[in-house]
Order: C-alpha cells, then sequence, then structure tokens
C-alpha cells in the first residue's frame, strides 16, 4: 500500500504541475495578443471620448452663439435707446430700455449654462489629449514589453536550471523515490521469507528430537553390551 499512495500522491503534483505549465504556456501565448488587444480597448475608449468630446464642443458653441446673440441684442437696445433720448421719444427710450433689460436677463441666466459648458468641453478635450498620448507611449512600448518579457523568461528557466528545479531534476528526484520505494519493498520481503524460514527450522527441530535417542536408553544399550561381552568372556 506504501507503494502505491506513493505512486498516486506523486502523480497528483505531476497533474498540479502540468496544469499549472499549461496556464503559464496559454499565458505565453497570449501575452503578446492581450498587449494589442489593450491598446486596442485604449483606441476604442478614444473614440468614445472624442464622440462625447464633440457633442459637448457643439453644446458649448451653440449655448455660446445663443448668449453672444443676448449680449448683442442688449447693447443694440441700448443704442436705440440712447438714440431715442436725442431724438426726445423718451416713451420709445423706455421701450428700447425695456427690450434690453430682458437681454440681459437671458445673459445672467446663460452665464452659468455656458460656463458650465465650457468647462466641459475643455476637460475633455484634456482627458483626450492625455489618452492620446498614453496611446502612443503604449504602441512604441509594446515591442520592448514583448522582448522584456521573453528575456525575462530566459532567465527564469536558466535560474531554474542552476537552482535544481528543472525538469530534468524532477524526474531524478522522482526515480529516486521509485527506486527507495522498492527497496523497502523488497527488504519487507525478505524480512518475511527470513520469518518463514526460521518458524519451519524449528519445526523440523522438534521433530528430530523426537527420534533421538534418550540417555536412559543409551544406558541400558551399554549394559547390555557389557553383559554380552561378560558371557562370552
Amino acid at each position: 500500500m506504501g507503494f502505491f499512495s506513493d505512486l498516486f500522491g506523486r502523480g497528483s503534483r505531476v497533474v498540479k504541475g502540468q496544469v499549472n505549465k499549461g496556464m503559464d504556456s496559454v499565458e505565453d501565448a497570449t501575452f503578446e495578443a492581450t498587449l494589442k488587444q489593450t491598446i486596442r480597448d485604449m483606441k476604442s475608449e478614444l473614440n468614445d471620448l472624442v464622440r462625447t468630446s464633440a457633442e459637448a464642443m457643439s453644446n458649448h458653441n451653440r449655448l455660446e452663439a445663443e448668449y453672444q446673440k443676448h449680449l448683442r441684442q442688449s447693447e443694440e437696445w441700448k443704442e436705440r435707446a440712447m438714440k431715442a433720448v436725442e431724438a426726445g421719444r423718451e416713451d420709445l427710450a423706455k421701450k428700447a430700455l425695456s427690450q434690453k433689460a430682458e437681454c440681459d436677463d437671458n445673459v445672467e441666466s446663460m452665464q452659468a449654462t455656458v460656463d458650465a459648458a465650457r468647462d466641459a468641453s475643455e476637460k475633455l478635450k484634456q482627458r483626450m489629449q492625455e489618452l492620446k498620448t498614453k496611446i502612443g507611449d503604449a504602441e512604441r512600448n509594446a515591442s520592448t514589453l514583448i522582448a522584456r518579457r521573453n528575456a525575462a523568461q530566459a532567465q527564469k528557466k536558466v535560474a531554474q536550471a542552476l537552482a535544481g528545479v528543472s525538469d530534468a531534476e524532477n524526474a531524478f528526484s522522482a526515480l529516486s523515490a521509485f527506486e527507495e520505494s522498492v527497496a523497502r519493498q523488497e527488504a519487507e520481503a525478505q524480512a518475511f521469507d527470513d520469518m518463514a524460514g526460521a518458524t519451519n527450522a524449528d519445526l523440523e527441530a522438534e521433530f528430530e528430537a523426537l527420534d533421538a535417542p534418550s540417555l536412559d536408553d543409551e544406558l541400558a544399550a551399554l549394559k547390555r553390551e557389557m553383559q554380552s561381552g561378560g558371557a562370552t568372556s
């Protein structure tokens, strides 16, 4: 059982090792593709940002145009009011000033909206420029990153070989473990054979003891021999 337990334990480690190795291989194979996909994603984000920025700029331009229109109208009604005063038409000047007041109200109400639209447009343009810079850096550095990764992998393999953790070293370790397990099983088998041999020898000795002559038998035989000798004499 010990042999098979060691075998299955090592088998589990081998399977885990192969799975990890497979994942490393997948990661190595997809590194360059993943890097290029990252750059494509950044470009896609830039495209979305460009569209959003264009909409924000368009909105700001519309608001700014409307704002400037009310400013011009306010100035125009002011000039008309002054012209009416010069002509002695105060009633007409008051009407012009009333129109100017409405334009001023529109200018004041639009001021915060126009400022917010301008800030949003400027921030989007700044973000767009930053993203363009990052994409340019990523594209320039992509080949460098791939070369650095390949160099790091080669260095890792060299370090593993020098540290004795290569696949060959692991194979020798596994073979040594198999040899130790087999030797242990052989020693156990020899021990059981020795025990069985010792038991059979004891049994044989007991039977031989049954057949061996006793001292009483030898003494009786000696007396008979002596008596027989005396009669002859």
